[in-house]
């Protein structure tokens, strides 16, 4: 409660003035008005439902909007822990909220890029630019082998489990996939109230634990699946075989934080460990993961049924390709996750040194699928590091189809990045289950800025592809993409990343395809 003693102590001394100016003397006014005004404001801020930090800290929290008014306008870039050298902007949080708040995000006196820095990517424009569609594009997601394909968005909420998340921000973040007509994911963490209340359409994500659909060995239950997979929110299915901020690990909740309500959501029991294995249990080859969809999409009456990895093995990824091949399944869509995205917490040598960046995984996916022959049925997702409009068209360059965002959607709730996730103390109530905290989120305002966050990326990405002559994300080409090397030459990325034609792994796989081409094998995984 120190986080309310400001206000407390500037009553206590407001009143005592006032008393005193009753009793002793006038002169207490001057003590009086000044610290009455305070506690004014620190009620308002108490009552007001716009800024969720002003909520939990009344008073105090405006020395951060304070700071935020003080600091420099342009903001040096710099890389992360990203190996595929793609720069994250520090600013990239105030364009979000920008767009959340809509805010005017045009700016003057040019790019705040260094230009002329290696690594910088930029896009070709055309000489006969196109006028953007009022209309947002939509993916068809769904092949031959589902009856109820869905249409999705180019940008939509990622990964986000509740209990990670609090009710309240899966709340904003659902009713604000309603608004806006995008989907939301709901992260391992299963499908609880919160995703359910305002019926914006869901894809449930299938993790390890199989929270949700949980037998009481911690095997996959196909009655209680078949039971939630026909809720009409529920628009698609997605198996989560590893996540960009850590892959190849599980999770632990740890049993003080398994609340009834996140046992309920889990298909667990309250106060004991919840435990995420590494691996799954129903499938351990190729062959069997491809099994699992097909059953999966049955079970859900024929819902959009995929995966989502981050790229390691290549050569495991091929031998799903195979297994494609020798079993005629065919998932209907596929998440890459790259190494430098992921909301989630994990060990820093996971998050920096294991899983292959998004812009390698993308166009390794492609290909592979290209080069099998199956692209055309398998609709791409792309998650990691979305933030703007030319996020989503760049990865669309790469190989996706539709983009995923986790935490630039945590940032349009109100997410300062205070990095206390972990300790149940959130300051804005997006990632904790504390109640007194989680008040400060406001559903219907923050609902709102997601919708208008999504909206006007999307808006952004159209503009960028009419801008560069084309009418749909399906004319876009690899070589308007443009890459500045070490010694300042410009790389097109069709020369970087070379793609693969319709069907040449089946035939003669070229040279650095051959020998992962030959080491996949449909029945295991390397």
């Amino acid at each position: 409660m120190s986080r309310f003693a400001p206000l407390l102590g500037a009553t206590m001394v407001a009143i005592v003035a006032g008393v005193l100016t009753a009793t002793v003397s006038a002169w207490w006014l001057l003590l009086a008005i000044p610290f009455g005004l305070v506690t004014l404001v620190g009620v308002y801020d108490l009552l007001q439902r716009r800024h969720s930090v002003l909520r939990n800290y009344p008073m105090l929290g405006h020395l951060r909007f304070t700071m935020e008014a003080l600091r420099p306008e342009v903001h040096q870039y710099f890389v992360e822990s990203d190996t595929g050298g793609r720069p994250f902007a520090r600013n990239a949080r105030s364009l979000v909220y920008e767009r959340a708040k809509e805010q005017n995000q045009d700016k003057s006196f040019g790019t705040e890029l260094d230009v002329y820095g290696a690594g910088h990517e930029f896009l070709a424009h055309s000489m006969t630019p196109v006028t953007a569609p009022d209309e947002s594009h939509r993916v068809s997601v769904g092949g031959p082998q589902c009856s109820a394909p869905y249409a999705m968005s180019l940008l939509n909420v990622s990964a986000l489990s509740f209990g990670a998340l609090s009710g309240n921000a899966i709340s904003a973040l659902n009713l604000g996939a309603r608004l806006g007509g995008f989907a939301h994911d709901t992260g391992e963490g299963g499908i609880s109230r919160y995703h359910l209340k305002h019926g914006g359409d869901l894809v449930w994500e299938l993790g390890s634990g199989y929270f949700g659909c949980r037998s009481r060995d911690g095997g996959f239950d196909p009655h209680q699946f078949g039971d939630h997979a026909a809720n009409p929110q529920v628009v698609a299915v997605s198996i989560k075989l590893s996540q960009g901020a850590k892959p190849g690990v599980g999770g632990i909740m740890p049993a003080a934080k398994v609340s009834p309500e996140i046992a309920q959501a889990r298909g667990v029991p309250a106060y004991e460990t919840c435990v995420s294995p590494p691996a799954h249990s129903e499938f351990s080859t190729p062959v069997g993961l491809l099994e699992f969809v097909a059953r999966l999409r049955d079970l859900s009456g024929g819902k959009p049924t995929g995966f989502k990895l981050c790229v390691g093995r290549e050569s495991d990824f091929l031998a799903i390709c195979k297994a494609m091949l020798d079993t005629g399944i065919r998932p209907d869509f596929i998440i890459v996750d790259g190494s430098e995205g992921g909301t989630g917490a994990g060990p820093l040598e996971f998050q920096n040194h294991m899983g292959m960046p998004l812009t390698e995984g993308l166009s390794f996916v492609h290909n592979a699928l290209m080069g099998v022959d199956v692209r055309r049925h398998i609709a791409v997702g792309a998650s990691g590091k979305i933030a703007s409009g030319w996020d989503v068209v760049s990865r669309l360059m790469q190989g996706a189809d539709y983009t995923n965002s986790g935490r630039a959607m945590m940032m349009a709730l109100g997410c300062i990045q205070a990095q206390r996730c972990h300790t149940n103390t959130c300051p804005v109530g997006v990632t904790t289950q504390d109640p007194k905290r989680v008040r400060a989120l406001v559903v219907g305002d923050k609902a709102k800025r997601v919708q208008q966050f999504q909206h006007e990326t999307v808006a952004s990405a159209q503009s960028l592809i009419a801008a560069m002559g084309a009418t749909s994300p399906r004319e876009l080409r690899m070589r308007d993409m443009i890459r500045r090397a070490p010694d300042q030459s410009l790389a097109r990325f069709d020369s970087l990343f070379a793609r693969l034609g319709t069907g040449e792994l089946l035939s003669q796989p070229p040279q650095g395809w051959e020998a992962i081409w030959n080491e996949a094998r449909a029945d295991r995984f390397i």
